[in-house]
């Protein structure tokens, strides 16, 4: 029996999360939305989730939510030492472990049996963004935890990275040599999501469509671009500037201590013939209404786990332009649901290319097509299922670390051919399947058996010409 739906069953198990900050910590981000969407997940699988993290500015030192005990411990630093000490005095409770790395991870099998399973994740590989928040020899400390130290640590457990970018710069740059899986963020899906045709200017409901999306765009909708994160230095809003510079108006959507500096850019820059508006945090309902009106996303970061805010944009049907970079290369398939800014390029002489492009109708509507296509495949059900199935086979083995190497297409007894790694491979193995052959790219990203072509740009990552 290959069925693999029972390992995501996880009745009675208690499992331990460690993430920097929760949702309602005053800087969260994308990392706290893939942290609790795996909790809440858990929790619906039947497990027993307490949820450790640190303690912002005016929040409690616990509370349940959504079926989820948090427990808020020490501050942005000391929050460490402190979720140590809280698991050392707790390490008979757990089942198993999920210690999420943001940078710096939270060492958690030095306090807990040896034998209780731990699943790292990582985000995103951070050494030289170690250098934009401290000074160099607090630097140099950082990149020794993610690199060195934690290779040492977490050797005899496996990783979970969320795009096929931080595979690579794991092996590459960490020289991680353990077992690490793929299990990618899910689409934020929209309150609303119009389906609107650029050609008829009519959404699924019948309701008409406004913005760049509509067949009557206006050309203030084909000059109207959106960005939206958190105002940091790796961000690098402040090239927005020139893109605002060619005549664009360019809606920012976010806050964080980088604002200050882009509002001086701003008022630097008199030469700009378009505008840029400030809009600080918005509530989803807004944030949509401001993306759907858009006629492109920007990204300027200089390095991603993944890109959150691509699917979240492509959701609505609106292509990104952004640098390639890490984990924006793997959110964005170049040329079908955004452009990619190279090397050699200038990114306003990018946003002005695809402006040109999405001015007729027709290419405007396949793109959307492609955008909306792109964001439906990535779904936090799929991602937070192959989650719980990893810890649920993690338990059940013993063990987060796998005894065949990658990601393969399994045979099941009397059942569909399924995607697997990890532990889970090594259950349905177990219990009588039959490897058929290696995942392509795009189907060890999305956990599923695709017959479509690979979509262009997706990056291949350093574990895909393992064999079994």
């Amino acid at each position: 029996m290959t069925d693999r739906r029972p390992l995501a069953d996880l009745n009675g198990l208690r499992i331990i999360i460690t993430n920097w900050r929760d949702p309602w910590h005053p800087e969260a981000g994308g990392a706290e939305r893939y942290a609790w969407e795996m909790a809440c997940a858990l929790v619906a699988h039947g497990a027993n989730v307490r949820f450790i993290t640190a303690r912002g500015a005016g929040q409690s030192s616990g509370e349940r939510r959504d079926g989820v005990e948090i427990i808020r411990l020490g501050g942005r630093l000391t929050v460490y030492p402190r979720a140590l000490a809280w698991l050392l005095a707790h390490r008979r409770w757990a089942d198993a472990v999920l210690d999420c790395q943001c940078g710096i991870p939270f060492f958690t099998p030095v306090v807990l049996p040896r034998r209780l399973p731990v699943v790292c994740l990582v985000h995103h590989v951070h050494t030289d963004q170690f250098g934009m928040f401290f000074p160099g020899w607090m630097a140099r400390i950082g990149q020794f935890l993610e690199g060195p130290m934690s290779r040492v640590v977490y050797r005899r457990h496996g990783c979970v990275a969320v795009s096929p970018s931080t595979v690579r710069s794991m092996r590459e740059r960490l020289r991680w040599t353990g077992d690490i899986y793929l299990i990618p963020n899910g689409t934020p899906m929209p309150t609303r999501l119009p389906q609107a045709s650029p050609a008829t200017g009519a959404t699924a409901t019948g309701a008409t469509a406004t913005g760049a999306t509509a067949t009557g765009a206006t050309a203030e909708d084909l000059t109207r671009l959106v960005w939206i994160g958190r105002l940091v230095a790796h961000k690098r809003a402040e090239r927005l500037v020139p893109v605002a510079a060619r005549g664009f108006t360019v809606e920012v959507v976010g806050r964080g201590p980088g604002a200050e500096a882009l509002s001086a850019a701003i008022e630097a820059a008199p030469e700009l013939a378009g505008e840029i508006h400030l809009h600080g945090f918005l509530s989803d309902e807004a944030k949509e209404e401001l993306i759907g009106r858009s006629l492109l996303h920007l990204s300027t970061s200089s390095h991603e786990g993944w890109g959150l805010t691509v699917v979240e944009a492509a959701a609505l049907g609106v292509p990104t332009v952004a640098y390639d970079v890490e984990g924006i290369r793997d959110a964005v398939v170049d040329g079908e649901t955004g452009w990619l800014v190279r090397d050699d390029e200038e990114l306003a002489d990018v946003v002005e290319r695809a402006a040109k492009e999405l001015a007729d109708p027709g290419r405007r509507e396949a793109v959307a097509g492609a955008c909306r296509a792109w964001a439906a495949s990535l779904s936090w059900e799929r991602s937070t299922t192959r989650m719980s199935e990893l810890i649920g086979a993690s338990v059940r083995r013993g063990t987060s670390r796998a005894s065949r190497v990658g990601a393969w297409t399994v045979a099941s007894v009397g059942g569909p051919e399924v995607v697997a790694e990890g532990p889970v491979l090594d259950v349905l193995l177990d219990g009588g399947g039959s490897v058929n052959r290696q995942a392509t790219p795009i189907e060890r990203l999305l956990g599923e058996v695709r017959q479509l072509p690979e979509p262009r740009g997706l990056a291949e990552t350093a574990d895909s010409t393992q064999e079994p």
